[in-house]
């Protein structure tokens, strides 16, 4: 029994497994990108698809984002095929969002997010939180921190109040 509470104590002592904030993604339109070059900010991480029913909510992430980008928000949109509702290719991706959105959000190429292909970024959110999306447009926000501050489902609104409030938390 000794034994036993010795071990479960040292379990609680190690440390949280880090996010891994230092991933590159591929960006949308070349190069890479990573989410620590935003240190200091939050940062809202979308998983996203072209053809999905939830795909409208584009309108609301980019109205979310113009609404705080001065106080410091991103939102970054990750394309990705998982749930096979992504467009065939990046350039595909970027011409739809920005002639049906009017998307200048920062966007990466088509990312896996679930699964053992998972991007680092999604893999240490999982070991970190136990969160992978279960569909698209599952939203992750991250704090000035680079903590997991909160997570919502594809149901969840954007510009709901939940999220409102969650997003003017971490930014004050």
């Amino acid at each position: 029994m000794r034994l036993f509470a010795l071990l479960f104590a040292l379990v609680l002592a190690l440390p949280a497994a880090a996010l891994d904030l230092d991933a590159r993604f591929r960006n949308i339109d070349g190069g890479t990108l990573s989410l620590s070059q935003w240190a200091g900010q939050p940062v809202l991480v979308v998983n996203t698809a072209s053809r999905c029913a939830f795909t409208r909510q584009y309108e609301e992430l980019q109205a979310l984002y113009d609404r705080y980008r001065a106080r410091g928000l991103v939102v970054l949109a990750v394309p990705s095929d998982d749930f096979r509702q992504e467009l065939a290719s990046d350039a595909e991706v970027k011409e739809f969002c920005t002639l049906t959105y009017g998307i200048d959000m920062p966007m990466t190429g088509i990312t896996p997010v679930r699964g053992k292909a998972a991007h680092p970024f999604y893999r240490s959110v999982a070991a970190e939180t136990g969160f992978e999306p279960a569909w698209n447009f599952n939203k992750i926000l991250i704090d000035r921190e680079g903590r997991v501050a909160a997570t919502y489902g594809s149901p969840v609104s954007p510009l709901s109040g939940r999220m409102t409030r969650d997003i003017e938390a971490v930014l004050d």
